[in-house]
């Protein structure tokens, strides 16, 4: 069996109709695509075997995000490994302009992501203090502008975290984040990514914004209308996120552990990383 250049893991739960739509077309043979269905019951395991996943691991219950991503890793062949969402259509021409950030400076990379009409997504993120993260939500302009990060192309972005819908490294380095995989299984769903974000700063290893490449993304996010249980999963993901980083809670991260590192969030460089 010859070993992939690039693994693919995505999650999924009730996300059938999602796959098809967003996974139908057919992947280069370097590339595997690994999905861990965490117990649905809209048959997206068999629909991901259908669209042709090399691997379906179906998990025997919901373990969230992180967990089930951890275990699609653990499965992972490639030297570039990329956790994407179900409702992101890769471009696969783009995986080599991704590897040549990660060969530039190893780190945690993302596409720019795009709406299906191409407009851009805030790919990353500023400070996640909790100021940036409840005003943002509420739409504040000037909070908006510095939180948001997006590279056109041609840039590169520097970011405190990825967006969790596509998030990019080297094997290794997702590996020298911990034997049990590089996402917390603290974060049953949403700040996980926040998280990986600033674990990946705090060891020495940048995160980035890539704007040469662009992937669709859906976003259908559970929270932009009110439900009670995705609300109370994001409140109790808020409230572990905030003890573990105290130095958040409110500000802009001018004191603490992030002071040298935020200077660096949302600049931007031409090309490939400089």
């Amino acid at each position: 069996m010859t070993t992939p250049r690039w693994s693919l893991i995505t999650v999924t739960y009730n996300s059938a109709a999602t796959l098809r739509q967003h996974w139908a077309s057919p992947r280069p043979p370097d590339v595997e695509w690994i999905v861990v269905d965490n117990r649905s019951r809209d048959g997206s395991a068999a629909t991901a075997r259908d669209l042709g996943a090399d691997q379906v691991i179906e998990l025997p219950r919901n373990v969230g995000f992180g967990r089930a991503n951890n275990a699609g890793f653990g499965q992972a062949r490639g030297s570039y490994v990329a956790f994407v969402n179900p409702d992101v259509v890769v471009d696969f021409d783009s995986l080599s302009r991704l590897e040549d950030a990660l060969d530039t400076h190893p780190g945690l990379v993302g596409p720019q992501l795009v709406y299906p009409d191409g407009a851009s997504q805030p790919s990353g993120r500023g400070v996640p203090s909790l100021t940036n993260k409840v005003l943002s939500r509420l739409g504040v302009e000037r909070v908006l502008r510095r939180y948001h990060i997006e590279a056109r192309p041609g840039e590169t972005a520097t970011a405190a975290w990825l967006v969790g819908a596509a998030v990019v490294a080297t094997r290794d380095t997702f590996a020298s984040f911990g034997t049990e995989g590089p996402w917390d299984p603290a974060f049953f769903v949403y700040y996980e990514d926040s998280d990986l974000g600033l674990r990946s700063w705090l060891k020495g290893t940048p995160v980035h914004v890539v704007g040469d490449a662009r992937w669709i993304h859906s976003w259908a996010r559970e929270t932009t209308s009110f439900r009670l249980k995705p609300w109370l999963l994001e409140m109790r993901a808020m409230w572990t996120f905030y003890r573990r980083y105290p130095d958040l809670v409110a500000g802009e991260a001018r004191r603490g552990r992030f002071r040298e590192m935020a200077g660096q969030w949302g600049t931007r460089t031409q090309g490939t990383i400089a």
